[in-house]
């Protein structure tokens, strides 16, 4: 567990670097329509995010819900008069085998880019964010405030995490404050506010001695200092010690449930006195165990027409060089068993989006997840709608009910018996608006193909020209915060007596926890723009140089923000390498990056390449 969290820190700095690059338009985006009459939805199941009423018509009016009432019950299909008002011009939805529930709030996650669209294309209505950039977080709120968002999912954050000196958080690239000692807790915790956080996320974790953490005076400090602004202080712990240390010193929630081993039932006890909430965060847990996407979303029809290329891609992808301990899952899914039969309130969330993970889709896994640790499908549907929204004080939203945001999913079929059937959409509102669902790959068509020429690059006369694309740029972690350097020079003769190569050369530094610098190349004519190389087998080159072991870096749609990679050794002599462009991805529709890198090991480099051919 401490040396996958280290994993996922460097790898997450790694992403935060490729997305501070121009992204692409996202593919099979929700929109919302405008209300334009009311809406009654007639006959049907309704789990109002506590329990389940048969057979019931909701009216909904100017964003909220106005009304809620049997519905005709004489067998006569609505002949006779309706317990509730409908009112003139009302669209009729009929709810027969299907049923109606509040739109589900992910009580765990790290929002940026289109994170928000994506997520209530599956029907999550708000996510509930612990850590992300708080410019970017204030801004969406303000936005919120003036109620002009009906395309995306609302924003509830914790901004700015509180975490040590060097600790977790602090290895994403992005320069935050940290907090020193509990002298400091109540001014930092007032600045987190004052920027806007709307709760506060505290760090105890110290990924096995990997990195600092706050002493447990601190951690006691941050946690009061939150209360006395009468906000929610919730603790990401990594270990059943820390999750007690948390519990013990005042924490009102746990991020993540533990896998490291059960713990004493001391422990659930003690939550359940506490008062404590737990955010299990399943899908994740079972990336760890090895086993990502283990509810095989990508797989299920009601789900992966919705997927974009990159989000299929994502949802089974590993963390490189992650040691494997199978067992982490089944610890995990009986702590939160043993937690929930305890009385502890556990909320759905999905730490998207983690390796294994996508935000909104992931959702529905986490569901199934959470059904299959032992809570009823009940149970797991309010740890999606009611709990969370309880937990986080969000008065307005989490159940069907007069007066309250028309936040709202239907699905056919009844999901408070079969959890697989929140797949099943058959409509998504927020605030009355119904979202208006495109699937994933509608942005395939016309996509750019990569020419029928090989040869790639030859390096005889300029060394930033390619065949075809932008082409080739240094590439390092400067800009995060680490010190590895790069040139790129041409120098001759090339491989093969050819007129000239290209010379990478430079220095892996530290300052940054996942270090890279080397030469980047983009196929498209600008930065990041979707090629299809669908009809290419291989990437073939020539390399020499210092003896090293270096990286070709595949970046495509398929595969998410994450690159795919393969190591290949520059020997003293020049020799050709061969890599089979399948084994990175399987779908090559939309490739928008290559690149040839040095690191994370550090020390001086150098290596040359020439001939690079895409066959």
């Amino acid at each position: 567990m401490r040396k996958l969290l280290m994993l996922i820190a460097g790898l997450a700095a790694l992403i935060a670097f490729f997305l501070s690059l121009p992204t692409p338009p996202a593919n099979g985006a929700a929109t919302a329509t405008s209300p334009e009459s009311a809406i009654v939805i007639r006959n049907v199941r309704l789990f109002d995010g506590v329990a389940v009423h048969d057979a019931m018509t909701v009216v909904v009016e100017g964003g909220t819900i106005a009304a809620i009432g049997p519905a005709p019950s004489d067998g006569s299909g609505g002949a006779t008069r309706e317990r509730v008002v409908i009112p003139d011009g009302a669209e009729i939805i009929d709810g027969a085998g299907k049923t109606l529930m509040p739109g589900l709030i992910d009580a765990h996650t790290h929002t940026w880019g289109d994170a928000l669209e994506r997520a209530l294309l599956f029907g999550v209505t708000t996510e509930i964010d612990m850590f992300t950039d708080q410019a970017s977080a204030a801004s969406m709120r303000s936005e919120q405030a003036e109620g002009s968002v009906h395309d995306r999912a609302d924003l509830v954050s914790a901004g700015t995490l509180v975490t040590a000196a060097g600790g977790h958080g602090t290895e994403y690239g992005i320069t935050i404050p940290t907090l020193d000692g509990p002298e400091q807790a109540q001014a930092f915790v007032d600045a987190r506010l004052a920027e806007g956080s709307d709760f506060i996320k505290i760090v105890y974790d110290d990924a096995g001695g990997h990195w600092p953490t706050l002493d447990t005076a601190t951690l006691r400090a941050a946690i009061e200092a939150a209360h006395a602004r009468n906000v929610l202080a919730v603790v990401h712990v990594s270990t059943h010690e820390a999750a007690r240390t948390a519990i013990e010193h005042g924490a009102d929630g746990l991020v993540h449930v533990w896998s490291d081993e059960l713990g004493a039932d001391g422990l659930f006890a003690m939550a359940a006195e506490k008062g404590v909430f737990v955010i299990p965060t399943l899908s994740v847990t079972a990336t760890m165990a090895g086993t990502p996407n283990v509810t095989h979303l990508d797989q299920d029809p009601a789900i992966a027409p919705y997927l974009t290329p990159a989000e299929t891609g994502a949802l089974s992808r590993v963390i490189e060089g992650l040691p494997v301990r199978e067992d982490r899952l089944a610890i995990a899914s009986k702590a939160t068993h043993e937690l929930a039969t305890s009385g502890v309130v556990i909320l759905a969330g999905t730490d998207a989006p983690n390796p294994g993970t996508v935000h909104g889709a992931s959702m529905h896994g986490e569901l199934s997840l959470l059904v299959e640790a032992g809570l009823s499908p009940i149970a797991a549907l309010a740890a999606a709608t009611a709990e969370p929204a309880r937990a986080f004080g969000l008065d307005d939203r989490g159940l069907v009910a007069p007066g309250l945001r028309a936040d709202l999913l239907l699905v056919d079929g009844d999901p408070t018996r079969d959890i697989t059937r929140t797949r099943h959409i058959v409509g998504i509102w927020k605030a009355g608006r119904r979202v208006e669902r495109s699937q994933g790959d509608t942005a395939l068509e016309g996509r750019v193909k990569a020419p029928d020429t090989e040869a790639f690059a030859q390096f005889d006369q300029d060394i930033l020209d390619a065949a075809f694309g932008f082409g080739w740029q240094p590439t390092t972690d400067e800009r995060m915060g680490g010190t590895s350097t790069t040139s790129l020079t041409l120098v001759s003769p090339g491989s093969r007596d050819t007129a000239g190569a290209l010379l990478v050369k430079g220095a892996i530094g530290p300052g940054f926890p996942f270090p890279w610098a080397g030469a980047m190349v983009f196929p498209g004519e600008q930065p990041m723009e979707m090629v299809d190389f669908s009809a290419k087998r291989e990437v073939v080159f020539q390399a020499r140089g210092d003896g090293g072991r270096y990286r070709l870096m595949l970046f495509a749609e398929s595969i998410g923000q994450i690159p795919a990679s393969t190591f290949f050794v520059a020997s003293e002599t020049w020799q050709e390498h061969r890599i089979n462009l399948r084994e990175l991805t399987q779908d090559l529709r939309g490739v928008w990056g290559l690149a040839f890198v040095a690191g994370p090991a550090q020390g001086d480099y150098a290596f040359e390449i020439d001939g690079v051919s895409i066959r």
